[in-house]
């Protein structure tokens, strides 16, 4: 899930803003993680240790109450016996990557990322979202080509993958639903040749950069192996000592342990 922390990290100075070059600093001293980053190590969390997802979420939320929450999210993480709110916001799939590590058959990543949707994400585009983009990362990790990802992703989930980028960048707006972002974030990982590349692409289309980073980000690493030595040492530098020790312990669990640790 390294990969989809890094693209939040490296989107987060980003985030509002209308850009398309793609030529940018990575890391800057601003740089830093968001919600994107706790939620996604929450559900990671819970994988690794059995905890259910509402557990999880709102363990690693209230450690962190300053990361950037929606407004829906951040009351949710409050409650004494949350429910959730019929959102079909990217939160579900920006948030989701781990499932798609953690479990060898696509029925169960489909099952788990569903109930890791629907805590908060119960309406039908929010349970799509999570659902798709944890799909993607199984096919990947598990050597699909980005053709076979395409159509996973259209036919399976119905998101248009044959709008590439130059599409979404002249979309511009800053749209936080599922329904708006997977397919944004899938056109910068498909038009990718690398990791890095897959991140520029994400940022380059402005808007919701870092959560846009963090989902083509995850799809990133599993279809390329690895996050690049460079950019894992800076992405750990900039995580405190709990986020870092899940961080590892998941890629010694599911993943490939890091280089950088």
């Amino acid at each position: 899930m390294l990969g989809a922390i890094a693209g939040d990290i490296i989107g987060s100075v980003h985030e509002g803003t209308t850009r398309q070059r793609k030529d940018f600093p990575l890391f800057v001293s601003a740089s830093t993680f968001t919600d994107d980053t706790v939620l996604t190590v929450a559900i990671g969390h819970a994988v690794r240790q059995g905890t259910d997802y509402q557990t999880a979420l709102q363990h690693w939320g209230r450690r962190y109450p300053n990361a950037g929450y929606g407004g829906w999210f951040a009351g949710w993480l409050t409650q004494q016996s949350p429910a959730p709110y019929n959102s079909f916001g990217n939160g579900s799939a920006m948030r989701v990557s781990a499932i798609g590590w953690a479990f060898e058959e696509l029925e169960s990543v489909l099952q788990e990322a569903r109930h890791s949707a629907e805590v908060t994400h119960d309406h039908p585009e929010g349970i799509k979202g999570a659902q798709a983009i944890a799909a993607a990362v199984h096919h990947a990790r598990l050597g699909a080509t980005k053709s076979e990802i395409a159509d996973l992703l259209q036919d399976r989930f119905g998101y248009d993958c044959t709008s590439g980028l130059e599409h979404w960048r002249a979309r511009g707006g800053f749209d936080v639903t599922c329904q708006g972002t997977v397919p944004a974030a899938a056109a910068a990982f498909l038009e990718s040749h690398d990791f890095e590349d897959a991140i520029r692409n994400a940022v380059s289309l402005g808007g919701d950069a870092d959560t846009l980073a963090c989902i083509a980000g995850a799809m990133a690493e599993a279809h390329y192996g690895s996050v690049p030595d460079a950019i894992q040492r800076e992405v750990m530098e900039r995580l405190d000592a709990p986020l870092r020790a899940e961080v590892i312990d998941f890629a010694r669990t599911y993943g490939t342990p890091l280089t950088t640790e």
